[in-house]
C-alpha cells in the first residue's frame, strides 16, 4: 500500500479526448496511447484497462492526464519529489535515486495492478500519481474490497500545493477511472490521518470518509467515491 499526495501523501508497505498544448507530445507521447514501461512490462496493460490509452481531462487549470513512468526520463524528478521533507514524512522514500528506483521497478516489474504514473498539467509534469488495483493489494486485508477496487496514492509539487488544485485533479482522475473502467464500482484511497490536507482533498473531490483503518504503517482514513453517487457530486 503506497502513498497519498504530500499537499497529499501517505505510507507504503507493498504494493472525452482533448487536445493537449503542442509541447506535451514531444516531451510525453501523444496523450492517446502511451508506450508501456521502457523494460517492455505491463505497466499499462489490462488489469487497469489501459491505462497509457486514457487521454486526457479537462479541469478548471487546463488539460491534465497521467503519463505512465519511464525511470530513463522520470527518476531525476521524481527522486527530487520524494526528498521534499513535506512528501518525506508520509511517502517515507527519501534518499538517493536507487531508493525512488526500487519503488518504481517493484511496480514495472508486476503484472500490471500497479501503474507509476507522472501527472502533467497543461503540459507541465507536476505530480506523481500511482493507480492501482486495491481489490489486488495488501490493503484488500484491511477493508471489505469488491472486485475490480481501483486505488490513489498521490503527491503534488512543492509549486503545485496550497492552491486547490489537489482536489480538483483527484476529481478528474477518479472520473478517468470511472470512464475507462467499466467493471470499476468505487475508487478508494487510504491517506494518513495525520494528513489533513490529503483528507480534505479527496473530501472536495466527492469521496466520503467510509471508515478508519489500522494499517501496518499508518493509521489510514479509507476514502471511497462510489460510482452510483457521482451524478450527485
Amino acid at each position: 500500500m503506497p502513498p497519498t499526495d504530500s499537499g497529499l501523501s501517505s505510507s507504503s508497505d507493498d504494493t472525452l479526448e482533448l487536445q493537449l498544448p503542442p509541447d506535451f507530445g514531444a516531451l510525453y507521447g501523444d496523450g492517446h496511447r502511451q508506450p508501456a514501461a521502457t523494460n517492455g512490462g505491463p505497466a499499462a496493460g489490462p488489469l487497469l484497462d489501459n491505462l497509457a490509452g486514457w487521454g486526457a481531462a479537462d479541469t478548471p487549470a487546463g488539460p491534465f492526464a497521467l503519463v505512465p513512468v519511464r525511470p530513463a526520463r522520470d527518476l531525476d524528478r521524481i527522486t527530487g519529489w520524494m526528498n521534499d521533507p513535506a512528501v518525506a514524512a508520509f511517502w517515507e522514500l527519501a534518499g538517493p535515486p536507487e531508493t525512488t528506483a526500487a519503488h518504481l521497478r517493484s511496480q514495472l516489474d508486476g503484472d500490471g495492478r500497479s501503474v507509476p504514473c507522472l501527472g502533467v498539467l497543461a503540459g507541465a509534469p507536476m505530480s506523481y500519481w500511482e493507480i492501482y488495483r486495491a481489490d489486488l493489494d495488501p490493503l484488500a486485508r484491511h477493508y471489505p474490497a469488491r472486485p475490480q477496487d481501483t486505488g490513489i496514492h498521490l503527491l503534488l509539487g512543492a509549486g503545485y500545493r496550497g492552491r486547490g488544485l489537489g482536489g480538483t485533479l483527484l476529481r478528474a482522475i477518479a472520473d478517468l477511472v470511472l470512464d475507462h473502467r467499466p467493471p470499476c464500482t468505487r475508487v478508494v484511497a487510504e491517506p494518513d490521518l495525520r494528513n489533513t490536507a490529503s483528507v480534505a482533498a479527496f473530501l472536495s473531490a466527492g469521496f466520503r470518509y467510509a471508515d478508519e483503518l489500522e494499517l501496518p504503517v499508518k493509521r489510514a482514513a479509507l476514502m471511497v467515491r462510489d460510482r452510483a453517487h457521482r451524478h450527485l457530486l
